[in-house]
């Protein structure tokens, strides 16, 4: 059985063996309480596909559905690195603030954790120059900091804290993520709708108090609950450095074989530029027994001529390689010199 899997296909994204699927277990998500929803009146109705069943007046969601809208999160998130992509995450209420800043500090990756600043994709043009700003500020021995009062010093510290606050995950962000991941998309509604607005792909915990259609990547899940956010957001987080890794691997591998090919055609002409230089080499010999019959007045005019006229040489040998042409040889050069 094992042999008819097709080589070439089983490299292909859809027949992989889902290699995410063995990271995080149905298991997993039941013993840290991701399945928990919230108090039935709370529910948004559009998450019904999601809800498995209601106990105790709360919610239940299906977690078989948690780990399948998972898995193509995964997927897309694995594409958007493999395309060289950027992702922001999201998550300002305090249970996901420590969770993303560190999650998206081990993959590199951007952050927003304190309150989300409207605009700060729509109107990113206004958001770059306060990060412009900022770094001004943050500048040692910048020349804003020169002459001022104790006062304006103070004022502009405040500032450089308050920005630094507020920009610290998306300082190097030079232009729109290529996707958003969100923590609670209810409390993140404005971020959700500014990367709608720009068709920016969302995924997103979403809980049984939002409504999964607004959200390109719904992840049905429990998320207010610390563990939860913690187990899919390092999850996803897995999935970028992976992605990454396999691309770096990928590359090298192209390299090398374009090394390999380089090496021989390298091989080959070096072998040419060999035989040229002797020539070269042979004809500045000549040149310099010329060159000491003549009585120059100093040393240096003669050295000065000596490397003019490999110079010639030089140029010489290269025109010959463009062309082909047998006839531009270095006795010119040679005549020039005697002449002088």
């Amino acid at each position: 059985g094992k042999n008819m899997v097709n080589p070439e296909l089983a490299r292909n994204f859809n027949f992989q063996k889902d290699s995410f699927m063995a990271r995080i277990s149905f298991d997993d998500l039941l013993s840290i309480g991701a399945h928990f929803g919230h108090v039935v009146r709370k529910w948004n109705p559009n998450f019904q596909p999601y809800v498995l069943m209601e106990k105790n007046g709360v919610h239940i969601i299906n977690l078989e559905e948690t780990l399948k809208n998972l898995e193509k999160a995964l997927h897309f998130i694995t594409d958007v690195i493999s395309r060289n992509g950027e992702i922001l995450f999201v998550g300002t209420k305090k249970q996901a603030k420590d969770i993303i800043q560190q999650e998206a500090d081990r993959c590199g990756m951007f952050y927003v954790v304190e309150r989300w600043l409207g605009g700060t994709l729509t109107n990113f043009s206004t958001i770059k120059k306060s990060i412009k700003r900022l770094q001004l500020l943050e500048k040692e021995g910048s020349s804003i900091y020169e002459n001022l009062t104790k006062k304006e010093l103070q004022m502009l510290n405040r500032e450089r804290i308050k920005l630094s606050d507020q920009h610290r995950g998306i300082k190097d962000m030079r232009r729109l993520p290529d996707a958003v991941v969100i923590v609670d998309a209810f409390f993140e509604s404005i971020a959700i709708k500014e990367a709608n607005l720009l068709e920016i792909p969302v995924i997103a915990i979403v809980d049984s108090n939002t409504d999964p259609r607004k959200i390109d990547y719904p992840i049905p899940a429990n998320d207010d609950s610390i563990r939860t956010i913690q187990l899919i957001i390092s999850t996803l987080t897995d999935a970028v450095i992976e992605a990454r890794t396999k691309d770096d691997a990928v590359e090298d591998i192209k390299l090398d074989s374009q090394q390999s090919d380089s090496k021989e055609d390298k091989s080959e002409i070096k072998e040419e530029q060999l035989s040229e230089e002797t020539k070269i080499e042979t004809a500045a010999e000549e040149l310099e027994v010329n060159i000491e019959e003549i009585d120059s007045p100093t040393e240096k005019t003669s050295k000065k001529k000596l490397v003019k006229v490999k110079t010639t040489l030089r140029t010489d040998s290269e025109e010959k390689k463009t062309r082909g042409n047998k006839d531009s040889l270095k006795k010119p050069a040679v005549i020039e010199e005697k002449e002088n």
